[in-house]
């Protein structure tokens, strides 16, 4: 049984920056997001960074409001909280799968992710799962997000363009030898 065993945890990151993260947490079951939101933000403390804190509908929003944030703001990384609970039909399954491929996808476009959305059989396990004195799960997708940050600084910084941006802020056209565009 999982709740009996032990497991290592790497202890947080140091930051000579505080790191900005952005909470997206959907509250369908509200007590149990605020306890994992709980988790979070005390976690990103320990560390001296900030959070923000959104709600979105469901699950399935989730990231796709961490991808307009990571194309659109200044955020250091990113923590998706939420529950999805099974019912009696195999929506459960789309919305586990979805949500949680959408996250990898985002992860891997360098998008600094901790993902504490629990996919669970009962109300109870989300319980246990979500408790800040138990296995806090926002808390650990937090400390998930800040070792991406620390990782993703200590690696480069800036972002490297994909597809075909300028490498410079002058444009030119193909043929024209006049020289750049105002």
């Amino acid at each position: 049984m999982a709740g009996h065993e032990t497991h290592y945890t790497l202890p947080l990151p140091e930051f000579d920056k505080a790191p900005k993260l952005l909470i997206v947490v959907a509250p369908y079951y509200k007590d149990i997001a605020d306890a994992l939101v709980a988790g979070a933000t005390a976690e990103i403390e320990k560390v001296g960074g900030s959070c923000e804190l959104v709600e979105v509908p469901g699950a399935l929003e989730v990231p796709t409001a961490i991808g307009q944030a990571y194309r659109m703001s200044n955020f250091d990384g990113f923590v998706a909280l939420g529950c999805v609970i099974r019912g009696e039909t195999t929506h459960y399954d789309t919305v586990c799968n979805d949500s949680s491929r959408a996250i990898a996808l985002l992860g891997l476009q360098g998008a600094c992710i901790g993902n504490g959305i629990l996919t669970v059989e009962t109300r109870a396990q989300a319980e246990v799962r979500a408790e800040v004195a138990g296995q806090n799960k926002g808390g650990g997708a937090a400390a998930a997000a800040l070792h991406l940050i620390a990782l993703a600084q200590r690696w480069g910084g800036a972002r490297r363009s994909v597809g075909f941006l300028p490498e410079r802020e002058e444009f030119q056209i193909a043929g024209d030898t006049k020289g750049p565009v105002a």
